[in-house]
């Protein structure tokens, strides 16, 4: 491995500082922890910790012909994205009074995969992370001098921050949201989180335009 030890803890810094920055990935996260508790936000956080690999990967293996096919194929995936949480958004919004069984938060198959697909896109199409991992990932290493071994430890310190972050903020948002068990309540953060969904669908809509 040719990346120091120094380096590496100085990047998981930055990579913290990226986390600790509110953007759409906490918008989901709580969200999603709000109506489905901790097993509703995993799909999510996982989908989001393969979104955190694909960035330094790309920033390490960067070409510009790879860039620039990259940057017209981004673009769809963004608007994919926008569908995605507006639909699930809306969803949530229009089934209000579903009654959410806090003894058994264990989400369909179905909304597992949607919860995985939605965090895998909406870290794709964070120009938050497009930003760090493009264009500041150089500044952290000299990407010309890596070996496959420096790639790979990179990648996982870039997914697997996020990913601890991400499940800690979905535990406490799960903890508060269980002292909110009546109807009426949950009712409320149906639509609260309804709205939150379709903010981040909007959010990256308005980025990609």
């Amino acid at each position: 491995m040719s990346i120091s030890f120094s380096e590496l803890i100085f990047y998981a810094f930055g990579i913290s500082v990226l986390f600790l920055t509110p953007g759409p990935v906490w918008i989901a996260i709580i969200s999603r922890s709000i109506t489905g508790g901790l097993n509703g936000a995993v799909p999510l956080a996982a989908g989001v910790a393969i979104g955190d690999i694909i960035w330094p990967t790309l920033a390490i293996a960067g070409s510009a012909a790879l860039a620039a096919s990259y940057a017209d194929l981004l673009l769809y995936l963004k608007y994919f994205a926008v569908i995605i949480f507006l639909v699930l958004g809306i969803n949530l919004i229009s089934n209000q009074n579903s009654k959410i069984s806090l003894q058994n938060l264990k989400l369909s198959k179905s909304s597992e995969l949607a919860g995985f697909t939605a965090g895998l896109l909406v870290i794709i199409g964070n120009p938050k992370a497009a930003l760090f991992y493009l264009g500041i990932l150089p500044g952290f290493f000299n990407l010309g001098s890596l070996t496959i071994t420096d790639c790979v430890v990179i990648s996982l310190v870039s997914s697997l921050i996020p990913f601890l972050g991400n499940l800690v903020l979905a535990v406490m948002v799960e903890k508060s949201r269980e002292i909110l068990s009546s109807a009426a309540a949950m009712r409320k953060l149906n639509i609260l989180s309804g709205c939150l969904l379709i903010f981040v669908g909007l959010f990256i809509f308005m980025e990609a335009i």
